[in-house]
C-alpha cells in the first residue's frame, strides 16, 4: 500500500507540474509576437530574431516564474538583453564595418491581405529603411532607443540591461534619436498611393520605357542592392545614386518584370520576383510626393530562400 500511496503522490506531482509547464508555455505564448517584433527590431535578422524569442523562452524556464510580478516587461527586458549580447558578439566578429549595400531581412506578406488600418499595428510595419539606420547604431544605443521609442519601455527598466544609469541610458536613446531622424528617409504612408507609384515605375520597365523611369524617380533615388555577404564588394551588391544611373539598372534587369508581382514588404507595397528558376528578389521602395526616393532589393539566395515567397505572392 505504501509502494502504492506513494506512486500515486508522484504521479499527482507530475501531472500538477506538468500543468504548470503547461500554464507558462500558454503565457508565454501570449508574448511571442511582441517579444519577435522587439527582437527583429533590435538584430534586423528574422532568423537571429526566432532564436533570441526561443533564447528568452529558455530562461523563463530556468527562472522562479511565480516571483516575477510583471512578465510582460521581465519578458522585454531578457529579450532585449539576449538581442544585445548578439549585436555585442556580432560586433566584435565584423572586422570591417557593415558596407552600405546590407539589407535586412524583409517581411514579405501578400497584398491582397492588406488592411490599411492594421499595418501600422503589425509587428513587421518597421520598415527596411529604418532598420537600415539602426544597423548603424552602437549595440546599446539600438537597444535603448528601440525598447523606449518604439516600445516605450521607462529609462529605469532598460538602465540595468545596458548596465548603465537610468540619466545615461537616456543619452543613448537621445544620441540614437538624433541618428534615425537624420537618416531615415520621409515616406508616404497610405498604401495606395505607393501602389500606384511602383504601377508606374513596373510598367515603365516592363516597357523599357527609360524617360517614364526616369519621371516616377526623385532625381537623388539612392538603389541599395545586397546579392549577400560573399558577393559584397563585386558587381552584384552596388549602391546606385541618381534617377537616370538608376533607370539604367532597372532597364538592365528589366528581363525580370515580367515575374515581378507587387507584394507587402514590412507593412509597405513592394515586388517579389520569382521566375520559374526560383526566388530572384525582394524589393522595398520609399515614396515621398509621387516619386521614388530608395530602392532596397535583397537578391541573396540563401537569404531568400526561407521567406516563402511564392506564398506571399498567391496567397
Amino acid at each position: 500500500m505504501a509502494d502504492g500511496t506513494g506512486g500515486g503522490t508522484a504521479g499527482t506531482a507530475g501531472t500538477a507540474g506538468t500543468a504548470d509547464e503547461e500554464r507558462l508555455a500558454r503565457r508565454f505564448e501570449e508574448h511571442r509576437g511582441h517579444l519577435r517584433a522587439v527582437a527583429y527590431r533590435m538584430l534586423g535578422s528574422l532568423t537571429e530574431a526566432e532564436d533570441a524569442v526561443q533564447e528568452t523562452w529558455l530562461k523563463l524556464t530556468r527562472a522562479d516564474s511565480d516571483a516575477i510580478g510583471n512578465l510582460a516587461g521581465w519578458l522585454t527586458r531578457v529579450t532585449g538583453r539576449v538581442c544585445l549580447d548578439l549585436l555585442r558578439s556580432r560586433t566584435a566578429r565584423r572586422e570591417d564595418p557593415l558596407d552600405e549595400t546590407f539589407v535586412p531581412d524583409p517581411v514579405v506578406r501578400p497584398l491582397a491581405s492588406a488592411d490599411p488600418e492594421q499595418e501600422a499595428l503589425r509587428g513587421d510595419s518597421v520598415g527596411l529603411a529604418l532598420l537600415v539606420v539602426l544597423e548603424t547604431l552602437e549595440p546599446d544605443e539600438r537597444l535603448a532607443f528601440v525598447l523606449h521609442d518604439l516600445f516605450a519601455v521607462p529609462f529605469d527598466d532598460i538602465a540595468p540591461v545596458v548596465e548603465r544609469t537610468a540619466a545615461a541610458t537616456r543619452q543613448l536613446a537621445s544620441r540614437a534619436r538624433r541618428r534615425v531622424q537624420g537618416a531615415t528617409p520621409s515616406a508616404e504612408t497610405g498604401l495606395a498611393r505607393q501602389k500606384e507609384v511602383l504601377e508606374a515605375f513596373l510598367a515603365a520597365s516592363r516597357g523599357g520605357d527609360f524617360e517614364a523611369l526616369v519621371a516616377v524617380l526623385h532625381p537623388d533615388v539612392v538603389l541599395r542592392v545586397d546579392a549577400g555577404a560573399l558577393a559584397r564588394g563585386a558587381a552584384a551588391s552596388k549602391v546606385v545614386r541618381g534617377a537616370r544611373t538608376v533607370a539604367s539598372q532597372a532597364l538592365t534587369f528589366s528581363r525580370y518584370a515580367p515575374t515581378a508581382r507587387m507584394v507587402l514588404v514590412n507593412g509597405t507595397v513592394g515586388v517579389a520576383n520569382i521566375p520559374q528558376a526560383g526566388p530572384h528578389s525582394v524589393m522595398a521602395v520609399t515614396v515621398a510626393d509621387g516619386r521614388i526616393t530608395h530602392l532596397y532589393i535583397l537578391s541573396d539566395p540563401a537569404r531568400l530562400a526561407p521567406l516563402d515567397l511564392p506564398a506571399a505572392m498567391t496567397g
